[in-house]
């Protein structure tokens, strides 16, 4: 695949403490019910499957969780293929979940990815976060779970392509005010700032675009990775294709114990 669209580490106004807590809320809001409504991730469940029974362990360490990522519907999905699968879902700043899926539990002390505690053993997980990392920041992310020989697996939807830019600047705007009226509860703030000022959709817009600039493809990714493969660590990176979406992923395997 050629790179036509360079890396590009912008800001995102959710990494931004100073913005408001309603736009933020709003933000996060609307991208919880896209989550829950389309699921996309729900088709990486037998891919995580696999992952626990070949590294040996059903528990899954969720990292930089945010307020829950896909898990309140990837979760009943991938125990769907493996029962006994759970996952403790962390973050540098713990949000408090509610309803959370049987199996899930939230840390409620944050958790740095760069220094993980050793208790915290498991699959590690990365859902729409390896892009907030720069490239040397994501090398050490990933190089310690190979010196550790602890599973990891990064999932991005997003795609740093010119067609999908391209599709976000005419849907995103369009999406967010039909994905809106499904929030509960209704607040009267969120009608304000998505139709009459439409600042929650902008905002959206602008981050959407922004994490697809940040995306690394699987080219990048085989670069963050190259030389990390000590004790015969293994990375595996390529597009998994379901439901018209397209998935890049990052595997990191250990060797399998004799």
């Amino acid at each position: 695949m050629i790179r036509l669209l360079p890396r590009l580490h912008l800001f995102e106004f959710l990494d931004q403490s100073w913005l408001p807590a309603l736009l933020r809320r709003g933000e996060v809001d609307y991208l919880h019910v896209v989550l829950d409504r389309v699921r996309p991730y729900d088709a990486v469940a037998p891919q995580l499957g696999d992952l626990l029974r070949m590294s040996g362990t059903n528990r899954i360490i969720d990292l930089c969780s945010g307020t829950g990522g896909p898990w309140r519907t990837l979760l009943p999905a991938l125990r769907r293929v493996h029962g006994e699968a759970e996952v403790v879902l962390t973050d540098l700043h713990p949000t408090p979940v509610p309803e959370l899926p049987a199996g899930a539990q939230y840390r409620d002390t944050p958790v740095d990815v760069t220094r993980i505690p050793e208790e915290l053993t498991g699959v590690r997980t990365l859902f729409e976060a390896l892009h907030h990392f720069r490239p040397k920041q994501a090398r050490a992310l990933l190089a310690d779970a190979a010196t550790r020989g602890v599973p990891i697996a990064a999932f991005e939807l997003t795609q740093r392509s010119l067609p999908y830019v391209l599709f976000q600047l005419l849907l995103i705007i369009p999406l967010v005010w039909g994905f809106t009226p499904l929030i509960r509860p209704v607040r009267w703030w969120r009608l304000l700032f998505t139709y009459l000022v439409p600042i929650i959709p902008l905002l959206i817009l602008w981050d959407g675009v922004v994490s697809s600039l940040r995306t690394y493809a699987p080219e990048d990714l085989e670069e963050l990775t190259e030389g990390l493969d000590a004790n015969g660590y293994k990375w595996h990176t390529g597009v998994h294709r379901a439901q018209g979406m397209n998935i890049t992923y990052l595997i990191g395997l250990p060797r399998p114990r004799p």
